[in-house]
């Protein structure tokens, strides 16, 4: 096969990166990479080594100064898609109907580049938004710039991650190189579960919450339950898998372990009250690492607060490897075209 050149877009920590790294190997080389966000610029930096610096906000960037490249890498934010008037094509939605939505840079630049394959990965809830309507008009975009979209939603937790995460794929082959039909992976492994993902030490006290905060979730959780919601924390057994993890809100506090390893329980942060007895803690961001499945060997530079929400915002590695390994196989059999 012959090397690839890949772009990365709203390219996050670099999780799709990662994955395509592992199906391609010494194949791909990435030639650009766009991310806004300072903190996810500086994780992205300790992991990943290239001779150009990381652009900023791809909507002020021009196609013409992006390096021809073979794969566009996307995992867009989902922004609400404008349907006001009549759509009339690519041209009207981009210039008009949808301005300011991200995809519709993802389209700008490879309808003027042209690379063999484009691949996006987003919330499971973009094929249902606005009752499907936001989702059509990705497809037929992708199908109007010339290419053949396939799209599938997969759940992390059956790609060897002990975590229930379902997004959904898009993987859009130019036409002349798109093949009659494309097979998603199906899963490699579901036996995970969270006791191997777990810190093999005690952590520090720091991750333990305080009695006076349990006792918050607790009253919280029982107020919502008693209206009849599903709403408040939990607390997940070794043995299961851990709910999604997300950005911020109450992704930590819905996948609680019980961890009693550390005895030291002197508060080490401004806390109030002691720490619980009980041995209730929240995962560590390593442990969300591990939780979208980058290795031990992924630097983590950032404080707590940052790790949080870029393993939240990111993809699951695993995934993401397993349907690049199918795109190679398609590429490999139209090697020079």
């Amino acid at each position: 096969m012959q090397e690839m050149r890949s772009i990365d877009l709203f390219a996050g920590i670099g999780g799709i990166r990662l994955g395509f790294e592992r199906a391609f190997g010494d194949k791909l080389k990435t030639v650009f990479v766009s991310e806004w966000d300072d903190y996810a610029q500086k994780t992205y930096k300790a992991n990943f080594r290239d001779e150009f610096e990381i652009s900023g906000d791809i909507t002020k960037i021009s196609e013409s100064i992006i390096p021809d490249f073979d794969i566009c890498l996307a995992g867009f934010p989902c922004q609400a898609f404008s349907l006001a008037g009549q759509r009339k094509g690519f041209k009207d939605d981009y210039k008009g109907l949808s301005r300011g939505t991200l995809f519709f840079d993802v389209a700008r630049i490879c309808s003027s580049k042209k690379p063999k394959v484009i691949f996006c990965e987003n919330v499971k809830g973009l094929t249902i938004h606005d009752k499907g309507r936001t989702f059509e008009i990705i497809s037929e975009t992708l199908k109007e710039i010339g290419y053949t979209p396939f799209e599938q939603i997969l759940n992390s937790r059956n790609f060897g991650v002990p975590q229930n995460r379902e997004r959904i794929y898009i993987v859009a082959f130019r036409n002349d190189i798109a093949p009659k039909e494309f097979i998603f992976p199906s899963g490699t492994d579901s036996t995970k579960a969270i006791k191997d993902i777990v810190e093999e030490k005690a952590v520090p006290a720091k991750y333990y919450l305080s009695e006076r905060y349990v006792d918050t979730l607790r009253k919280h959780k029982a107020r919502h339950e008693a209206k009849g919601h599903g709403f408040g924390y939990e607390i997940r057994d070794w043995g299961d898998v851990a709910g999604a993890i997300v950005c911020g809100g109450m992704g930590r506090e819905r996948n609680l372990i019980i961890d009693k390893r550390q005895t030291d329980l002197t508060p080490t942060t401004h806390i109030k009250g002691e720490i619980n007895k009980e041995g209730i803690r929240k995962m560590t961001p390593r442990e969300w690492a591990r939780l979208q499945g980058f290795p031990d060997d992924y630097k983590l530079i950032l404080a707590d607060v940052h790790l949080y929400k870029q393993f939240g915002n990111s993809v699951t590695v695993p995934v993401i490897e397993a349907i690049a390994k199918e795109i190679k196989g398609v590429l490999d059999k139209n090697a020079g075209r």
